[in-house]
């Protein structure tokens, strides 16, 4: 999925960014399989290249800066859907994963199934 810089700019215009770091929740979900893989955060910028490259791009909370999903590793995330929640402050991209996702090197961020305590 790609789309022109003008409409990715217009809807990256309408969302309700949460401040200091103005950005949203980023949930992102196998476009096969419907599994949750992350979740994580895009501001303005990291929406609008997504948007226009059809790859991935988050915010990183830790690093201070927007990062290719996958730049290091080559798991590159292609986006093939994308929604905005109700209330404009969450976004739902469904990707065609190119390796695991996660840096752990699972598929999922959520491979740990807590039924006990002793899980965690």
């Amino acid at each position: 999925m790609k789309l022109a810089e003008d409409q990715a700019e217009k809807i990256a215009s309408t969302l309700n960014y949460r401040h200091p770091n103005s950005t949203v929740i980023a949930v992102v979900q196998s476009a096969e399989s419907k599994e949750v893989l992350m979740v994580g955060s895009v501001n303005k910028e990291a929406l609008v290249k997504t948007l226009t490259t059809g790859l991935l791009h988050l915010w990183s909370q830790t690093r201070n800066k927007i990062w290719l999903k996958g730049e290091s590793s080559g798991n590159f995330q292609v986006v093939e859907e994308f929604a905005v929640d109700c209330d404009c402050d969450a976004v739902l991209f469904k990707v065609k994963s190119l390796g695991p996702i996660c840096h752990t090197n699972n598929s999922s961020c959520f491979f740990r199934r807590c039924t006990t305590q002793s899980d965690y």
